[in-house]
């Protein structure tokens, strides 16, 4: 499975605004994007109205407490939100992110106002992506707060600024999975899609009674190398207890990309994965409970995959499969 990187925005960018319209907005200019990345905070629980060169403010967003996010992973993370402000005017021009890992390491992140320069979201673009290198799953948790507390909206720099159209991405009646997506296997292992065998026994799951059964593999279908659209889904299960200290939340997370075509099962019934919205849930395993559970999608995108076969397996008997840990039917 593909690593979450930009590709998670970028494949799938998110273009963030504020849910209630900020006062006087006004573009955040490059140079102010730069100069706030500088900016710091002394004590993250204390400091709440922190003015800088005697022109911008930092005023701790909504006067919201952190949040605190423990992953898959078992590592805690914290993230504090900080409207940045141009004191001329008291123009609100972005909003200011500090990222605390487990270790103590602090990244910054500077969210510009919806009405900044392209180019001023393509280098915050870039900039999370380098962080997410090295702070694994930065992005995820990222837009998993921004989204609690932000309305938002699909940019076209969802697929590194360029169009599906321009991409040329190929649309057909073919319904089937990229090659390096995960299949759970009967015996509980995982095995890359385009490895799986005829012959070879995977998992199927019963939608009504979410009892999970045993089922052969007929035939493994291979479609011609063609630059396939995909359509990708971050999806989440989340467990948010809310103290005084701030809002403490339990994530897990599931990614999958399928053909814009490939059925899948929701509480509205079946639908395409092209047609499924952000917000709907969608039936997953979680390895930590070993129980189904329904995921919700947090962020969807749509782009040209590049040159590669696809992939559909047919199997003996069942109605689904469990492809990366999320429950797809079967074609």
């Amino acid at each position: 499975m593909r690593k979450l990187t930009l590709t998670l925005f970028f494949a799938g960018s998110v273009y963030f605004c504020n849910a209630q319209a900020p006062v006087n907005p006004r573009p955040l200019t490059m140079a102010e994007y730069t100069k706030a990345q500088t900016f710091s905070i002394a004590d993250l629980d204390k400091d709440t109205y922190v003015k800088f060169e005697n022109a911008y403010v930092l005023d701790r967003y909504e006067g919201r407490k952190p949040y605190f996010i423990t992953g898959s992973d078992g590592l805690k993370k914290r993230i504090d939100l900080y409207k940045l402000i141009a004191k001329d005017g008291m123009q609100e021009i972005g909003t200011m992110v500090f990222y605390t890992n487990e270790k103590g390491k602090l990244y910054k992140a500077v969210v510009p106002d919806f009405t900044a320069d392209g180019k001023v979201w393509e280098q915050y673009f870039q900039d999370i992506d380098n962080i997410n290198k090295v702070e694994t799953n930065f992005i995820l948790k990222l837009s998993y707060v921004l989204s609690k507390e932000f309305s938002f909206q699909q940019y076209k720099l969802l697929n590194g600024g360029k169009d599906m159209k321009e991409e040329g991405a190929t649309y057909g009646n073919d319904i089937c999975f990229p090659g390096d997506e995960l299949v759970t296997m009967a015996n509980g292992t995982k095995k890359m899609l385009k490895d799986v065998k005829s012959g070879e026994q995977v998992i199927t799951i019963d939608p009504s009674t979410k009892q999970p059964a045993a089922v052969k593999v007929k035939e493994l279908t291979t479609h011609a190398a063609k630059n396939y659209a995909l359509t990708k889904l971050i999806l989440i299960s989340e467990q948010v207890k809310n103290t005084d200290a701030g809002s403490f939340v339990q994530l897990n997370s599931k990614v999958l990309q399928a053909t814009p075509n490939h059925p899948m099962l929701t509480k509205q019934g079946n639908q395409k994965i092209g047609e499924i919205a952000v917000g709907q849930d969608v039936l997953c395993l979680n390895e930590q409970t070993g129980k189904y559970e329904p995921y919700k999608v947090l962020l969807k995108s749509e782009n040209a995959g590049g040159v590669q076969k696809v992939y559909n397996i047919v199997a003996d008997s069942g109605s689904t499969l469990l492809m990366n840990g999320v429950m797809v039917l079967q074609k």
